[in-house]
């Protein structure tokens, strides 16, 4: 499903899956949002520095990603009880999805699991036919923030223009 040497790249059909998510625990995924872009933000681990950071500055960012009509998912090996915790504690409302167990399936489905045995801090862009649209990895210490997700949904937003008129 993955490129043999890293993260997915655009032009791929997105693996669909469903994993536990905030707050409830229900399962859900990107194949239940077809017709909006959706966003994975894959990050290694709740509680450290850079992830609560990351995390929080998607929170405030939600107002620009809902005007894409974007979904957001946040996605780490961590357990949905690390993840309620985590949300709980630092704001963060929209969901953050367990791969849990098996350990690191999505995340090495997307190309986006590391030898440490942790998601990699990596950012995936769906367009609203479940198509990757854009891709980018980032060093585990680097916040990526949110500048490239909103360019490619602007991207994404041109092109519905375009195809719609």
């Amino acid at each position: 499903m993955s490129d043999s040497d890293g993260l997915i790249r655009p032009g791929r059909p997105a693996p669909d899956f469903s994993l536990p998510a905030t707050p409830d625990g229900r399962r859900t995924g990107p194949g239940q949002f077809r017709g909006r872009p959706v966003v994975l933000a894959f990050y290694p681990a709740d509680w450290t520095p850079v992830c609560g950071d990351q995390m929080a500055l998607y929170q405030a960012a939600m107002p620009e990603f809902d005007r894409y009509d974007a979904v957001l998912f946040g996605i780490s090996v961590d357990s949905l009880w690390s993840h309620r915790a985590f949300a709980e504690a630092k704001g963060i409302r929209f969901p953050l999805l367990a791969d849990f167990e098996p350990k690191g399936e999505v995340s090495r489905r997307y190309g986006a699991y590391t030898a440490q045995g942790q998601s990699a801090r990596a950012l995936v862009v769906l367009d609203r036919d479940q198509t990757v649209a854009w891709s980018h990895l980032s060093p585990p210490e680097v916040n990526p923030g949110a500048d490239g997700i909103l360019d490619a949904l602007e991207q994404l937003g041109a092109q519905r223009r375009v195809v719609t008129r």
